[in-house]
């Protein structure tokens, strides 16, 4: 009899696998009656169809399994952040830029944005925002996104034209459904607070907005989307679950570093990864060393020729 142990265990082939626990039953009792001279070839006939019927069954399964694989792999949700870096304001209005970028990407490819926090500067820049992205393959586009972006140009309060080079971190985290990251309860800190801006009432007079701290790691997650805290606190342990894979998976990665050619770096978000030549009208990637124009247009959204370039490399 066929191993169904794999199918029977996932939820989504439990059923398909007893109807073809069934096929099988009915296979074993006409293959009985194959003996009898009188019913062989009605018999083998009937084995014959539900054979058929049982590879059909098997097929079906097979392909639900090897979809969930791909999307374990390359999830259709994710969690971007934007973070300031080196360059004061600038940077603030640099990571802002950034997200607006991702964020009208992710519109023209029909996939859905949902701030899940953010904290503004005085020029209304971004210190570090979060967004959740859903969509197909949104991982699969965007991963190579994560690291150190760079920006080269001449800022208005800039009176003697004096070029200024500011930084800002991306980091694109998968949302898995099947991770492996337990979390310790006596090893995370909670902060409540009042999520900050429009919502209404609720929203700004109740302590919704929830922080946690991840104390081994001094990792933290605040989660200001929904409008009660039970979901922000839910929302912020998932976030964390997915910031610890990430870093599980970027050690792994630098232990492995001989085996890196052809890789297109670690996902370490410390790694430079793209200059923004305003001046020049350039864009630069430095993993694959390769440069567009039109820089305008691309930080406007459309970033297909960039993401097209990396996936080949």
């Amino acid at each position: 009899m066929s191993d169904l142990s794999k199918y029977k265990d996932n939820p989504k082939t439990t059923y398909l696998a007893s109807s073809c626990e069934d096929l099988i039953n009915k296979i074993e009792e006409m293959k009985g009656m194959l003996d009898d001279p009188e019913m062989r070839d009605l018999a083998k006939e009937e084995v014959d169809n539900l054979e058929d019927q049982k590879k059909e069954i098997i097929s079906q399964m097979d392909g639900i399994l090897e979809a969930e694989r791909k999307e374990e792999e390359f999830p259709n949700e994710i969690i971007l952040e934007v973070r300031a870096g080196a360059g004061g304001e600038e940077a603030a209005l640099f990571a802002g830029k950034l997200a607006s970028m991702y964020k009208a990407y992710a519109e023209a490819k029909g996939w859905s944005v949902k701030t899940v926090s953010e904290s503004t500067s005085s020029l209304g820049g971004y210190k570090e925002a979060s967004f959740e992205i859903r969509g197909i393959d949104v991982y699969k586009r965007l991963r190579y996104e994560t690291g150190v972006h760079r920006i080269q140009r001449i800022p208005e309060t800039e009176k003697s034209g004096r070029v200024h080079t500011s930084t800002a971190s991306v980091a694109v985290l998968p949302m898995r459904k099947n991770t492996k990251i337990e979390l310790d309860p006596g090893e995370l800190e909670f902060e409540y607070s009042r999520s900050g801006g429009k919502g209404g009432q609720n929203v700004n007079k109740v302590e919704t907005a929830v922080r946690v701290i991840h104390v081994p790691t001094g990792l933290d997650v605040r989660s200001t989307a929904e409008r009660n805290q039970l979901k922000n606190k839910e929302r912020a342990l998932s976030i964390l679950k997915a910031k610890l894979q990430a870093l599980k998976d970027e050690e792994e990665v630098k232990k492995i570093s001989d085996e890196r050619a052809g890789q297109i770096g670690t996902g370490d978000r410390s790694e430079k990864i793209r200059t923004y030549n305003i001046l020049q009208d350039r864009i630069t990637d430095h993993r694959i060393k390769e440069s567009w124009h039109n820089i305008e247009t691309i930080l406007a959204g459309d970033l297909d020729s960039v993401i097209n370039s990396l996936d080949k490399s």
